[in-house]
């Protein structure tokens, strides 16, 4: 299948992203240094009514910094059903960095850019590998897994999206302790963990479905599925997460950026 039809973004969409995007700055008076797609169009397996999920970093005026109440660090925009434009200030996503946020890494990740300060998003990313943390990414993951299986996959007729919910963090989890490094955003590129061919039919069967109907769409319960996620949770435990504390790098990334941005 096309890049294109796994990741789809048409040329409309993308203009009226960086109309609001552009709308955002003027109205809020701040820079964005970077917009990317989330959810399930980045990840592989859009449904044709998949909503849009544009998330951004952005820079606030050095005001901003220096005020006695404590500002709002997230613009949010809720447009419809099919379009979500939500962002993270930068001190913010920083902060967030610092604790290897496995969502702004996979945002720094994204295969689907709307915009992108090369010198700043260079810098950002340099810093999240810095900062990346295996066992607090691992545990993200693996909460994840387990709150979407036993919330979502316990009848006999699921949701087929609940499936990826599911898989692809489990996957995520075995590209860490294969020692692979920060896990991909892209499904296909988490799949090459599985050498089970039977689960890969299965996972392939299971794809076309989700790329052909609705995001609500439920079809019956599929055992062999069922049957790696169950073995995959009793095998994976919770690890002892390590972060890095020292914000010096990040503390002047922040007064450099605020510096030529703002």
């Amino acid at each position: 299948m096309k890049f294109e039809e796994r990741h789809p973004l048409c040329s409309a969409m993308r203009a009226r992203v960086l109309e609001e995007l552009a709308r955002i700055e003027r109205e809020r008076n701040v820079t964005v240094l970077y917009a990317c797609e989330s959810g399930s169009r980045a990840w592989g397996f859009a449904s044709p009514d998949s909503d849009y999920d544009v998330r951004f970093v952005y820079v606030e005026k050095p005001e901003w910094f220096v005020q006695v109440d404590t500002p709002s660090d997230v613009i949010e925009r809720p447009l419809d059903d099919e379009l979500d434009v939500s962002g993270w200030e930068l001190r913010k996503t920083l902060g967030l960095l610092r604790k290897s946020n496995p969502t702004l890494l996979e945002w720094l990740d994204s295969p689907l850019v709307y915009r992108s300060e090369t010198a700043a998003v260079s810098q950002l990313r340099a810093l999240a590998e810095a900062f990346y943390s295996p066992p607090a990414a691992r545990n993200h993951y693996l909460s994840m897994a387990k709150k979407t299986f036993r919330g979502y996959l316990q009848g006999e007729s699921v949701r087929f999206k609940k499936y990826f919910y599911v898989l692809r963090p489990l996957l995520a989890v075995r590209w860490i302790d294969e020692g692979r490094g920060r896990p991909p955003m892209t499904f296909s590129n988490l799949l090459s963990t599985v050498d089970d061919r039977a689960l890969l039919d299965e996972v392939d069967e299971l794809l076309a479905l989700k790329r052909n109907a609705d995001e609500s769409a439920y079809g019956p319960r599929r055992p062999t599925l069922h049957a790696f996620i169950e073995e995959e949770l009793e095998r994976v435990v919770p690890t002892l997460p390590r972060t890095r504390e020292d914000s010096r790098q990040l503390n002047q990334f922040l007064r450099e950026t605020v510096g030529l941005y703002a």
